[in-house]
């Protein structure tokens, strides 16, 4: 009300829209604006310059923060992450044209209700999780967006859309490009999701490009068919989803078994397969992964 009383449009965007009509409440609220960051500044008592180069402003309000971004148009990416540079706009449809999934891609203004032009609303009653535009094209520009796109398919249960997913996969070598930083912390939502299972049953080949060193459990047949009716991989998917949402437990799971291919040893006589000091070798497998 206070930026459209300025004389700017104003909306609010992105997930705290996906999630309202989910009847989620949101965790933190965006707002889209036709107000430059000096403009923000001026009109609003309390702000922070949270990126100001990218146009955004954080307005602190009743003990809250809100960030506060002009409308804008990405330039060109160099680094599979950030673009070079931005122009702002005051259309909402070429703001919501740059973002990265349609069920993100969606605004909500009091006066002039939802703004859905890339068919996020619809995407979400079907449980798709879809790319705006080319797929390719998004995770070129942004690679940490493969790993998001995992994430919200596990969060919310959603399908990833037949183009999204083979997109997705072609450019999963891009993510040698992400700090580990950021990747770890999309790692952990991922595992601590719903569908962490399905995601690490689905998508395998990314996971071993963050984490190479599980790779040796795909495929890996155990030789111990009275313990186990699936490979190593698929015994830890399940066994991710058998422990609480916590993210220790999860990664603890994720690699309590990773040490079986290198101490397999198939007894003939009893004809099974015997892994002698895999947790030992499963904690120094971890350990330095995940320094």
């Amino acid at each position: 009300q206070t930026l459209r009383a300025a004389g700017h449009s104003a909306y609010v965007v992105g997930g705290c829209v996906r999630d309202s009509l989910l009847g989620r409440v949101p965790g933190d609220w965006d707002i889209a604006t036709s107000a430059l960051p000096q403009e923000v500044k001026e009109i609003f008592p309390k702000t922070i310059d949270t990126g100001i180069t990218h146009g955004t402003v954080t307005v602190r309000m009743d003990g809250q923060s809100f960030e506060v971004t002009t409308s804008r148009l990405d330039g060109e990416y160099e680094d599979s992450r950030h673009p070079k540079q931005v122009t702002f706009t005051d259309s909402i449809r070429d703001d919501l044209a740059r973002r990265d999934f349609t069920v993100n891609a969606m605004a909500y203004s009091p006066v002039r209700g939802l703004r859905d032009d890339f068919g996020g609303r619809e995407d979400l009653r079907n449980g798709v999780l879809r790319c705006v535009g080319d797929p390719g094209e998004r995770f070129r520009e942004d690679a940490l967006r493969i790993l998001r796109a995992l994430r919200f398919a596990a969060r919310f249960g959603l399908t990833i859309e037949e183009k999204t997913a083979a997109a997705l996969r072609e450019n999963r070598e891009l993510l040698r490009n992400i700090s580990p930083e950021r990747i770890f912390s999309e790692l952990k939502g991922i595992l601590c999701a719903r569908g962490a299972g399905e995601m690490l049953l689905a998508f395998p080949e990314v996971f071993f490009v963050i984490l190479p060193e599980l790779a040796p459990m795909r495929g890996f047949d155990t030789r111990r068919p009275q313990n186990h009716c699936w490979d190593v991989w698929g015994h830890t998917a399940h066994a991710v989803d058998a422990i609480a949402p916590e993210s220790v437990l999860r990664l603890t799971m994720l690699f309590h078994d990773s040490g079986k291919p290198e101490t397999f040893r198939y007894d003939a006589q009893a004809r099974f397969g015997r892994f002698p000091g895999h947790p030992a070798v499963s904690a120094r497998i971890a350990d330095a992964a995940l320094r």
